[in-house]
This record gives structure tokens, sequence and C-alpha cells, in this order.
């Protein structure tokens, strides 16, 4: 896969901590409904919401895990020869959120799901801006939301290498642009110094955090480039009117 480049438009962005002590308000949800989402889909909700009016959007939401929690006790249910709830199946799937959103807000737009391991924020991003420039070309574009949220998986599944840090990311795609833009590469391969001189570049010298979510965050809240690298890939996200 070659390096790849792209600046994605952010009209409005929004973040909910994995360490928050209060439970995110998602008052424009129904009480029925409010009272059978996890603490996943809530999260999420809350943020994407944080993002949205009344306009219509198409929804990229991405999660690694998703609702694995809710099927590891599903799947607990049926090792003890117990029911299952008809309700938490439904809720089990990855894309559970976007389904409950779009009722909620009586947005019938399309709705996708992405799920790519330790990368999975990354190539949500790359979805979103695909998504958006597809929009951008029809006389009724359509600005894009893109929602991450992620939570560690049960301890069932023993030690999961580049674990997620957990907690809830948005971030509006709209022509607006009200809040800046954010340029994202990809690129693979090690940066290094050779006999010509120093070949790093400012990509090179960012910050460098454990998750894709902590890196973006990062970003987002301090306007410093921020990085996340393993085994040759490395993901890069700067403002644009900011960058070094």
């Amino acid at each position: 896969m070659p390096d790849l480049h792209w600046t994605i438009p952010v009209g409005r962005w929004s973040s909910w901590p994995a360490t928050a002590s209060a439970a995110p308000d998602i008052g424009f949800i129904e009480p029925i409904v409010r009272r059978r989402l996890s603490t996943l889909s809530k999260v999420a909700l809350k943020v994407a919401h944080d993002c949205v009016a009344q306009e219509p959007v198409c929804v990229v939401f991405a999660s690694r895990h998703g609702e694995l929690r809710r099927t590891t006790d599903i799947l607990r249910s049926i090792s003890a020869g117990e029911p299952v709830s008809p309700t938490a199946f439904s809720l089990s799937v990855l894309n559970a959120m976007t389904g409950v959103f779009g009722i909620a807000r009586g947005d019938r737009s399309a709705a996708s799901a992405v799920s790519a391991g330790a990368e999975t924020l990354g190539y949500a991003l790359l979805e979103a801006y695909a998504q958006y420039q597809t929009q951008a070309q029809t006389q009724t574009a359509t600005p894009v939301l893109l929602v991450y949220a992620d939570e560690p998986a049960d301890l069932a599944y023993g030690t999961i290498e580049d674990e997620v840090q957990g907690g809830a990311i948005a971030l509006l795609l709209d022509k607006d642009a009200a809040a800046g833009h954010i340029v994202c590469s990809l690129t693979r391969g090690q940066p290094r110094d050779d006999a010509q001189g120093d070949t790093r570049t400012a990509a090179d010298s960012a910050a460098s955090f454990p998750t894709q979510s902590q890196a973006l965050l990062h970003c987002l809240e301090t306007g410093q480039p921020a990085c996340w690298q393993r085994a040759g890939v490395r993901w890069h996200w700067r403002w644009h009117d900011r960058a070094a």
C-alpha cells in the first residue's frame, strides 16, 4: 500500500473520556430505549449528538471491539442454559449505535461501521473522508459524522496486543469546517537518518501515543501534531492551520 495523505474539514468535534465519573446525558433518546443501552452506546450517542443539530448526516461508526462485552454476556447465558434477551441480541451488533441514532433523529441517511484492529480509528477517518468526498460531488451534499467509541475487551479474552484505551470521539466532516482542517497521514517504513543528512520531518518529531484515539485526541485538544506507530506503520494527525 502506498503512503496516504488527506485533509478533513472539521465542522465540530466532541469527546468523552473513559475515566468520566458522570453518566453521559442522552436525554434525546427515549427512556425505554435508553435503559437498554450499554455504556459504549451511550458515550457514542453522547458525542454524536454533540456534533449535529437536526440536519441529516451520514454516519461512520468505528470500534475495534464494539459490543463485545454484551456479546460475551450472551454467550455466557447460552453456556449456562439461560434464556437470551432478544433486545440484548439485537443491540449486540457492531452498528447498534447507528440504528438507535438514526431512529431517534428520524434520519434515514446512510450509516456504516468499521472495525480494523488497532488501526480502526485511522481507517475510519479514511472511510469518512472518502464518503465526504463522494457526497461533495452531488448537489445535495450531506455532512459525514465519524463516531469512534471503544472499551477494553472482557478479561476472558486474555491479553490483547495494542489494547484500546476506551472513551469516545466524534468529528463532523462539513464543508464549513468551522473548527478547522485535520491533516491525516499514513506512511509505511521507519524514518531514519542517513549519510545525506537528517531526513526526519515534522511528522517524525510529533508526540507518539500508545493508541490512535489518544493521539488524535491530543491533536484535537492541544493543536499539536501527534502520531501512533507500530511495526513499520505510522499514523500522523495535525491541524492544518496550526502545523509546526
